[in-house]
């Protein structure tokens, strides 16, 4: 409009040059029993699962690249669709030859843990509409998925295959809703607050692709800033720590993926009326993909979750809380089928048979006092990428 209204003598808009701009939109339904998961699924379903997200890259110059993905996500009471920056950073590459890529990112940063988690919020490169919950929570996704800081990354390719290492040093995001109610299994007056913390990935991948190996650590720290008089805690911190065991197997028509997850976390020096605790947790799943006609994938997963591997059915945790014991752990059976319309717009469905509530909102669920340890899931996702 600029442009018409300066007359044909006017420069035309021209894009820098090496610039990528890409973007997709997610709708999802979800139908469940007995308890709520992405809004008020219960009673005949809900259509408040959606993901609106434009990213791009800009080549500055050979070695600097500037990439940034923007953001609206409604998921029930844990995502409000408020637009944000997902990740935003400088990439520097300062070594580069033949066998070696060394290079730094600067800004919000990808946290690099798993087979998944840096790609999590593109529908069509997820393996399923859910990701496996023992490992990668929907419920905290921001906390998971970047953080703000410095990260070192490198490659090195043989005639074996690949070797990866990235390292991020960063402060966590806390925006997510849910994070207070899931860290104090209740809302706070105060308020937690990001602290150093660091998350790392060394992967091998075979020449060819057939074969990927990763082992992934986690060190998260948070700390509490208590409202004072009012607030029945004071300052402490919580900490987190994650060793996660990656593996999978690349075949023409399918593919097998297996990861374990040991969960650290303690909480400490918030009063008298939250005593010192500390748990240990695990999670695992197996999941396999089979590509039985062009444009169709069909997916089955069991994924298990447990809170506290000394506590596993809940028991204890229930007797000390008088909170529901299948809080405590998750165990889901889950299948899935993806239809590729074209290139840009996939149909997915997919329906979970779970026990236990372990990964479920405490917003959307509160207390999880009412809650079905066994209930079921199932969900229709429509994606457009371009």
């Amino acid at each position: 409009m600029l442009g018409l209204s300066c007359g044909a003598g006017a420069e035309p808009f021209e894009l820098p040059e090496n610039l990528q701009i890409h973007g997709f939109a997610t709708q999802a339904y979800i139908l469940t029993t007995g308890n709520n998961f992405f809004g008020d699924t219960i009673d005949g379903g809900d259509f408040d699962f959606r993901e609106l997200g434009l990213n791009g890259s800009w080549r500055v110059t050979p070695s600097l690249q500037l990439s940034l993905q923007a953001l609206s996500r409604n998921a029930g009471e844990t995502d409000d669709g408020a637009p944000r920056l997902d990740y935003g950073f400088l990439d520097y590459t300062f070594i580069e030859c033949t066998e070696d890529r060394w290079g730094l990112r600067l800004g919000r940063v990808l946290n690099p843990f798993g087979f998944y988690n840096d790609t999590r919020d593109v529908a069509f490169i997820r393996p399923s509409i859910l990701l496996p919950q023992s490992v990668y929570f929907d419920v905290n996704r921001n906390l998971a998925l970047s953080s703000d800081g410095a990260q070192l990354y490198g490659e090195r390719h043989m005639a074996s295959g690949n070797l990866m290492l990235q390292l991020t040093v960063g402060l966590p995001r806390v925006e997510d809703p849910d994070i207070e109610r899931s860290v104090f299994f209740g809302d706070q007056p105060g308020k937690l607050e990001p602290q150093p913390s660091w998350v790392g990935r060394l992967a091998y991948e075979s020449d060819g692709g057939d074969l990927r190996f990763m082992l992934s650590g986690i060190q998260m720290r948070l700390g509490y800033d208590s409202a004072g008089l009012r607030d029945p805690l004071s300052d402490g911190d919580f900490n987190l720590d994650m060793l996660i065991l990656s593996a999978q197997y690349n075949a023409r028509y399918w593919d097998l993926t297996a990861e374990f997850v040991s969960r650290s976390g303690s909480l400490r020096d918030f009063g008298p009326f939250f005593p010192d605790l500390g748990y240990t947790g695990e999670g695992y799943y197996l999941q396999g993909r089979y590509r039985f006609a062009p444009h169709w994938e069909a997916m089955a997963r069991y994924d298990v979750l447990y809170w506290d591997r000394d506590d596993r059915n809940g028991k204890s945790f229930s007797e000390l809380t008088g909170l529901p014991a299948h809080s405590r752990f998750a165990k889901d059976l889950a299948f899935g089928l993806r239809w590729d319309v074209t290139p840009s717009f996939m149909l997915r469905t997919e329906l979970h048979y779970i026990d236990g509530t372990g990964w479920l909102s405490e917003l959307e669920n509160p207390g999880r006092i009412g809650t079905e340890r066994y209930w079921t899931l199932f969900s229709v996702l429509a994606s457009y990428r371009f």
